[in-house]
């Protein structure tokens, strides 16, 4: 695995993790006025997930985990990367990028991590800070 794809996996788990714990802090608050569990188990930890992101995105262009593992999600043209921009990143990462990856794999794999479908989509690439 890639330097900066292994990096990426790292820290998408310490987001995960992350998003796990405030998502189970939020479905306590709204548990007593939405009875649906439907809402707790899908939706609840899927927007508490992408709106964190999109939080932290648009304040450096890091999440915790990418803080952590010195990465930072930058648009091409060098503009901040904005809060819904990351949404939008995020939606599109957890649907449409897988089809796009095993699709063209090789292309993906010869940017070494730096830029994977999701990226592309919205013209953005992962750096490695010092």
């Amino acid at each position: 695995m890639k330097r900066v794809t292994s990096k990426r996996t790292k820290a998408a788990l310490i987001d995960g993790v992350i998003a796990g714990l405030v998502s189970f802090g939020v479905e306590q608050l709204v548990r007593k006025k939405v009875k649906s569990e439907f809402v707790h188990t899908v939706i609840t930890p899927m927007l508490v997930s992408y709106a964190l992101e999109a939080c932290q995105m648009r304040r450096g262009g890091q999440t915790l985990g990418y803080k952590l593992m010195g990465l930072e999600l930058k648009n091409d043209d060098g503009t901040p990367v904005t809060a819904e921009q990351a949404f939008k990143r995020a939606l599109h990462r957890d649907t449409r990028s897988i089809a796009a990856y095993v699709k063209d794999r090789a292309h993906f794999e010869a940017e070494a991590g730096a830029v994977l479908p999701h990226d592309a989509a919205f013209h953005m690439h992962v750096i490695e800070k010092n």
